[in-house]
């Protein structure tokens, strides 16, 4: 694209572990986490009980990061080498936001299966936007984006393809 402003850019990418218990579990999970994005993890919290599961308010269950940059770029790139470079349209929201899982942390460079931790997956979930969309969330002149700036889903499918060389089913 020639306009600068027009041209999608990957704002964030979020990196979630739904381990679904606390204790050791959990802090392997981290543990895991830490070593593929380098990067500090944050919990996720229970934010109801259920007594099925076992699972109370407030209890860590699981634990996520969020990249950006240049982190971002090169967690996104080996991630999408993972998943074959496939996606499938229904991954895509109508924002133009993709989610997609990897059922194996052991797929990721360097990381080997260790009998005393097991497999855990992870969702990706990378979040496209156009630069300018700040405008809507700043709290001094606020403004509305218009709706021919707003990131589609064929837009985000685009930028993927030229961008990363996705293929998108």
């Amino acid at each position: 694209m020639s306009n600068v402003m027009r041209t999608p850019v990957v704002e964030k990418v979020i990196v979630h572990m739904g381990v679904g218990e606390s204790g050791q579990h959990l802090v392997d999970a981290e543990e895991i986490l830490r070593n593929i994005t380098g990067q500090e993890v944050v919990r996720c919290f229970a934010k109801r009980t259920l007594p099925a599961f076992s699972i109370k308010k407030n209890e860590p269950i699981g634990c996520k990061v969020t990249l950006r940059g240049q982190r971002a770029q090169q967690f996104l790139e080996t991630a999408l080498g993972i998943v074959d470079k496939t996606l499938v349209r229904s991954q895509f929201d109508s924002l133009g936001n993709v989610s997609f899982g990897i059922e194996e942390h052991t797929d990721f460079p360097g990381m080997k299966y260790d009998p005393n931790i097991g497999v855990f997956g992870m969702d990706v979930t990378v979040v496209i936007k156009r630069p300018g969309e700040r405008i809507c969330k700043r709290r001094i002149a606020t403004r509305k984006i218009p709706t021919n700036h707003r990131v589609t889903l064929e837009d985000s499918i685009a930028f993927l393809n030229d961008s990363y060389g996705v293929e998108v089913m």
